[in-house]
């Protein structure tokens, strides 16, 4: 059986991004585990399950599944847990990654782990694109430097924040995800034109926003030689 390791936020994920790689791998067989930075429940950015922005059967579903799901509700601290163990480490987006999972060193070392060899993958989805900004190789170089990325593109941060980059939920926004991964050498392609955004490079597989979440969890399955379930 395939493992997984997903990487979820503290600080707010966003529900689409999370729970329909989620499901979908599950569905397929893959054995998932969830990681959180100190090992509480992740906390899902309730602008994610919105009725008015998602419709209520999602609303309500993805609400469920995060109250009841026993990975989501007893996840394993971040610091306890080993690329090496993993087929795939999935990293949800959500504003909330900025605060958190970009920023643990942990996380980073299971992304470098995760792409490093000729086995693991990694998924990394919207807002969690920007661990990509600081996360460095063996060799001291950015990893994302020269590879080409998709993910949370300023185009659309700049609906959200206001002229000081604060949320709607008063929280200042820290970095904009395309600034910082454009920085540290990435070969950026948000696809604005395309309904979804999913891309491979090697092992790195990312994609840009919500919409793209099923894809990528698609995508994912197809690196790992696994069908996709009808």
């Amino acid at each position: 059986m395939s493992s997984a390791l997903f990487v979820v936020s503290q600080e707010g994920y966003w529900a689409e991004e999370c729970i329909e790689p989620l499901t979908t791998l599950t569905a397929a067989g893959v054995d998932v585990t969830v990681a959180t930075p100190d090992g509480n429940p992740p906390v899902v950015d309730e602008r994610s399950l919105d009725p008015e922005e998602v419709g209520e059967e999602y609303a309500q579903e993805a609400r469920e599944i995060h109250e009841t799901d026993e990975r989501l509700n007893d996840p394993e601290p971040l610091a306890t847990v080993e690329a090496e163990d993993y087929d795939a480490v999935v990293f949800p987006g959500g504003h909330g990654t900025a605060w958190d999972v970009n920023q643990d060193h942990h996380a980073r070392d299971l992304l470098r782990e995760a792409v490093a060899g000729d086995e693991g993958k990694a998924l990394v989805v919207c807002h969690a694109v920007g661990i990509l900004a600081f996360t460095r190789d063996a060799d001291g170089g950015f990893l994302v430097d020269g590879r080409s990325v998709t993910g949370f593109p300023n185009a659309w941060e700049g609906d959200i924040v206001d002229e000081n980059d604060i949320m709607p939920d008063g929280r200042k926004l820290p970095y904009w995800v395309e600034d910082e991964v454009v920085a540290a050498g990435a070969d950026w392609d948000a696809e604005l034109e395309s309904e979804t955004s999913v891309t491979v490079d090697g092992d790195l597989i990312t994609g840009r926003g919500p919409q793209s979440s099923s894809a990528a969890a698609a995508t994912l399955l197809a690196e790992l030689g696994i069908e996709t379930p009808a």
